[in-house]
């Protein structure tokens, strides 16, 4: 599995990537004074709101607030997880990206090979991505070519499947037979060490070798580069397993890959929803009914990962479909709360079941397009879920359950990052409660969390300062270059000033620019926000050093303050030290001459 990529790396791509040009590539930017603007790429509008600004290397839409640095952009634009990204930005500025550890070749090709190419068993095979685009091509000839294609032909007709759906999904067949995948590599060790590799045989504890899928419908799945990364193997009659997927490779993760979500995003770039759901046969018939917008997990609970896609690419809202029954009400209630630190206001998340028995393979089948899709919009909101499950468990009729509500419903809101949407689920528990607004607000401050709590009280009263120091050094990073340290910051009871000298750290080593600086914090709690904080406009751009100067001044001041706040005390009750006294007296003058 490839390794991290270092910071160094980030840094040198950032470096050497201009978002301008990249943005205006895809989306015609126009100069405006410093900065150059357009029509934001990421919401529908009249009056250009997105501005790019080429001395931070930062981009920001003040209509729909979209932000970030390149990429940022490439993920949001091409709808590509981080790793693939920095990818793409590397092959544009003809970078090679450099990993800590790699155990494996990555080097596949970047899409599809086209699907008229006849495999060929002499193929000599320097990577796995090759390997299993061959094998995919494999199975599409066969399904074409081979003796029994007409049974599996008129399988696929009686699932009421035409042949343009086979074409775009690469539907495939592979044979009954022990090694007929094997055979085409018979000779070539280096090609059946891949098949085994990829998972596409199985190497037994002697050492021999056969194929993994026998006569099997066969479903390929695609990265979100577009490449093969493994397969879905589903039987034509009565054997089981009735689906048999790739196990666990080198390039095939299950808890990464969504099966359709490549076809999803070719079909349109910011899809209005997503829908979830169980198999392939479901996504692939959901598709031939017009509905192109269906992902399948594939075989294993949802992820963060798999959250994480999903929000990327819907443009409005998440909708995940499960059975009416038990199992399915407990899968839909472990991907609430796999979603719930991932989620963040302007995506829904949102639930529907299934009568008993059925699937949406037969049921799109039995009614169509449009009363499946009326289904699909009267599903659940997340917070109608929540509280319809937690209601369940608690009496409202008495202040004890109304407690254990208010306690179910603390220990979810306590994984939610999104400041938005924590505000909304104890609005709507205060609705169920029928609280008063004093309750509501002590509900709210208890259940706070500290990275949340990091900056929020610097947006108002004296931590104004403070905020807008962070503010400045995002905008202008290099006010923080080969600063003096600020020792004082180190002792200073207040939230937020830990993170200002985190990136006063940062600043202070090497230049860097507004994206640079940004990345350092992706992983972390305070990047949503600081990329907030980034979406405000300076009043104004000029003599922003000197602002700075007077923030830095401020917290100093603080800092003096409160020295002089706990020696006074140690003062009064006695325990102060000679050194200290002499300290206090020191602080005193300080004070009055300030």
């Amino acid at each position: 599995m490839a390794g991290r990529i270092p910071r160094e790396f980030i840094d040198q791509l950032l470096a050497r990537v201009d978002i301008v040009e990249l943005i205006d590539g895809r989306v015609k930017l126009k100069k405006a004074g410093r900065n150059y603007n357009a029509c934001c790429p990421f919401h529908n509008e009249k009056s250009p709101s997105f501005t790019v600004a080429q001395d931070k290397q930062f981009y920001h839409c003040f209509g729909c607030g979209a932000h970030g640095n390149a990429i940022d952009f490439i993920m949001e634009y091409d709808r590509l997880e981080f790793p693939d990204a920095v990818e793409e930005l590397a092959s544009q500025a003809g970078l090679e990206v450099v990993r800590e550890q790699s155990n494996y070749s990555s080097n596949g090709s970047g899409g599809n090979a086209p699907r008229s190419a006849p495999p060929s068993n002499s193929a000599k095979f320097t990577d796995h991505y090759s390997l299993m685009q061959w094998s995919a091509q494999y199975f599409q000839q066969a399904l074409r070519q081979h003796p029994e294609k007409q049974r599996v032909i008129d399988y696929i007709r009686s699932r009421g499947l035409d042949e343009s759906i086979v074409s775009k999904f690469g539907i495939g067949f592979a044979p009954p037979g022990w090694d007929n995948l094997l055979g085409q590599q018979r000779g070539n060790n280096s090609g059946q060490k891949l098949l085994t590799d990829c998972g596409m045989v199985i190497e037994k504890e002697d050492g021999k070798r056969y194929d993994r899928f026998r006569d099997r419908l066969m479903f390929p799945i695609h990265d979100r580069r577009g490449r093969v990364v493994g397969f879905g193997g589903r039987v034509m009659g009565d054997d089981t397993p009735k689906y048999l997927n790739s196990p666990e490779t080198p390039i095939f993760h299950k808890g990464h890959e969504l099966y359709g979500l490549y076809e999803v995003r070719q079909a349109s770039r910011n899809p209005e929803r997503v829908l979830v759901v169980e198999g392939y046969m479901d996504v692939v018939a959901l598709a031939q009914h017009g509905i192109d917008y269906a992902v399948a997990s594939l075989g294993t609970a949802t992820t963060a990962e798999h959250i994480q896609a999903l929000i990327r690419t819907a443009k409005s809202e998440v909708v995940c479909c499960y059975d009416g029954d038990r199992a399915g009400r407990e899968a839909a209630w472990r991907a609430l709360e796999t979603a719930l630190p991932l989620l963040r206001s302007g995506t829904a998340l949102k639930f529907m079941f299934l009568p008993d028995g059925e699937d949406p393979d037969t049921l799109v089948r039995q009614e169509g397009q449009e009363a499946f899709e009326q289904r699909i919009s009267n599903a659940s909101s997340l917070s109608d879920y929540l509280f319809s499950q937690l209601t369940k468990q608690a009496d409202l009729s008495n202040e004890e359950g109304k407690g254990h509500l208010a306690k179910l419903t603390r220990d979810l809101i306590n994984k939610v990052n999104d400041e938005d949407l924590r505000l909304a689920f104890a609005n709507r528990l205060a609705q169920v409660l029928s609280w008063h607004d004093h309750k509501l607000e002590q509900f709210l401050k208890r259940e706070a969390k500290p990275a949340q709590l990091a900056l929020k009280k610097t947006s108002k009263g004296r931590g104004t300062p403070l905020r807008h120091a962070i503010t400045l050094l995002l905008h202008q990073p290099q006010l923080g270059h080969q600063l003096q340290r600020q020792t004082a910051l180190a002792h200073l009871n207040l939230n937020g000033v830990a993170l200002l000298s985190e990136m006063l750290e940062f600043c202070r080593q090497q230049p860097l620019t507004t994206a640079q600086l940004l990345e350092r914090f992706r992983e972390r709690p305070e990047h949503g926000v600081l990329r907030k904080l980034m979406g405000q406009k300076l009043a104004v751009e000029e003599n922003l050093g000197s602002e700075f100067t007077d923030c830095l001044s401020w917290l100093n001041q603080r800092f003096l303050e409160q020295m002089f706040e706990t020696l006074n005390q140690k003062a009064r009750d006695g325990s102060i030290t000679k050194d200290e006294l002499r300290q206090l007296q020191w602080l005193t003058k300080e004070l009055v001459s300030a």
